[in-house]
C-alpha cells in the first residue's frame, strides 16, 4: 500500500530533474515576487496557500521548488533574526527536492490523457498531507497547472486548502489565471512572476526551432516542401514522446516491484499510459508555443516597425530565416499564422487526431 501511495503522489510528478531549479537568489528577473516571499519567511508569516502565476510552467515549478528547498534546507541562508530566507542549494534535502524524491515534497500534475487533475489524485493527496512530515520540518504540495483541476476535484480540495495541517504549505501554479475557479482564488495568496514575455526555450528546443525556421525560409511553393516541414515537426514530437516514455517507465513502480497483484499491476499500467500522454501533451504544447512565438517574430518583421527592425520585441532575433519568411507574406497573412497556431492548440486539447490536426495547420500556414 505504501508503494501505491508513493506512486500516486511522487513517482509521476516529474519526468526529470526540475529544470532550472536553483535557490531563490538565482531568479533576478523575479526579484519582486522573490522579495515578497523572503520578507514573509523572515517575519514568520508565510501563507498556507499560494497561487503562483506567470507565463512559463517550468519557471513556476522551479520557483516552487526553490521555496520548498528554503523551507526544508539543512543549511539555509538566514536573515539577521535567524529566519531561513533561502536554501544552500547543495545539502541532501535540496538535492532530493531537485530530483523530486523528497518524501515531504509532493508534486501533483495532470495525469490523465485529457490532462486533467482528477478527484482521485486529490483524495490521495489529502490523505497524504494529513500524515506528519517524514524527515523535514514542512510538508510542501505543489499543484502544477492548477487550472486543470476538475470542478469536483477542486471542491474536494477546498477545505484542505483553507485549513491545511500545521507545517504544510500548498503552492498552486498556473499560466492561465482565468481558468482558476473563484473558490480557489479566494483561498490563496497570489504572486505573479512575469519575465520578459517570451516563452522560455532550452538549447535543444532552440536548435530545433532554428532548423525549422531555416527550412521554412526555403521556397515553400510546392506541396512537397510543406510536407517536409510537417515531417520536421513530427520527428521532433516523436522524439519528445520517446523521452517521456523512457523516463516515466524507469520511474514506474512496475520497474521496482516485480511481483504485485494483478489488479494493482493493471492500474499501474493504466496510470503509466495516462501519465505519459499527459506529460507528452504538455511538452507538445510548449514546443508549439515556441513555434508560435517565432511566427510572432515573422509578423513583427513584416510590419517593419522600429521594434521589428531593431529586434527589441523579437523573441528569437538570432534566427536568420525570420526575415526571409517575413519578406514573402503580407501583414494579414503573418497575423493569420498566429491564429492558425492558436486554433491548433485548441484542437490538440481535445481528442482530435494529432497527425491530421498538424497536417491541416501546417498546410494553412503562409510561409
Amino acid at each position: 500500500m505504501a508503494a501505491r501511495r508513493a506512486f500516486f503522489v511522487v513517482t509521476y510528478s516529474r519526468c526529470s530533474k526540475l529544470r532550472g531549479t536553483m535557490a531563490l537568489r538565482d531568479y533576478p528577473k523575479q526579484e519582486q515576487g522573490v522579495q515578497l516571499l523572503q520578507r514573509s519567511l523572515e517575519r514568520g508569516r508565510l501563507a498556507h496557500g499560494y497561487l503562483f502565476t506567470g507565463q512559463s510552467v517550468s519557471e513556476l515549478e522551479a520557483l516552487a521548488g526553490a521555496l520548498a528547498k528554503t523551507l526544508n534546507c539543512q543549511q539555509p541562508i538566514r536573515a539577521a533574526n535567524g529566519a531561513a530566507i533561502d536554501s544552500c542549494d547543495a545539502c541532501l534535502s535540496c538535492r532530493k527536492i531537485d530530483h523530486a524524491t523528497h518524501p515531504d515534497v509532493h508534486w501533483i500534475r495532470p495525469e490523465s490523457k485529457m490532462r486533467i487533475i482528477a478527484i482521485d489524485q486529490i483524495r490521495d493527496l489529502i490523505k497524504e498531507i494529513q500524515l506528519k512530515p517524514t524527515e523535514a520540518e514542512f510538508k510542501v504540495v505543489v499543484i502544477v497547472e492548477a487550472d486543470r483541476l476538475k470542478t469536483e476535484a477542486a471542491n474536494a480540495f477546498l477545505k484542505t486548502l483553507e485549513e491545511p495541517p500545521a507545517k504544510s504549505i500548498l503552492i498552486l501554479l498556473t499560466t492561465d489565471l482565468e481558468r482558476i475557479l473563484e473558490t480557489i482564488l479566494s483561498r490563496c495568496l497570489r504572486l505573479t512572476f512575469g519575465g520578459d514575455g517570451a516563452v522560455p526555450v532550452d538549447a535543444p528546443k532552440m536548435a530545433w526551432l532554428t532548423s525549422f525556421a531555416e527550412a521554412a525560409a526555403q521556397d515553400q511553393k510546392s506541396l512537397i516542401s510543406r510536407y517536409r516541414l510537417l515531417d520536421e515537426l513530427l520527428r521532433k514530437l516523436t522524439e519528445l514522446r520517446e523521452q517521456v516514455e523512457s523516463v516515466l517507465k524507469a520511474r514506474s513502480p512496475l520497474e521496482q516491484y516485480a511481483e504485485v497483484e494483478k489488479d494493482l499491476r493493471e492500474r499501474w499500467e493504466y496510470e503509466l499510459t495516462a501519465a505519459v500522454e499527459a506529460e507528452y501533451r504538455r511538452r507538445r504544447a510548449d514546443l508549439l508555443s515556441a513555434l508560435q512565438w517565432w511566427l510572432r517574430d515573422v509578423w513583427l518583421r513584416r510590419l517593419g516597425d522600429a521594434a521589428g527592425r531593431d529586434g527589441a520585441l523579437l523573441s528569437f532575433p538570432q534566427i536568420a530565416g525570420t526575415q526571409k519568411v517575413a519578406n514573402r507574406v503580407t501583414p494579414d497573412e503573418a497575423l493569420e499564422n498566429l491564429e492558425v497556431l492558436e486554433q491548433l492548440q485548441r484542437w490538440l486539447g481535445t481528442n482530435v487526431q494529432e497527425a491530421l490536426a498538424l497536417e491541416v495547420s501546417l498546410l494553412k500556414l503562409h510561409l
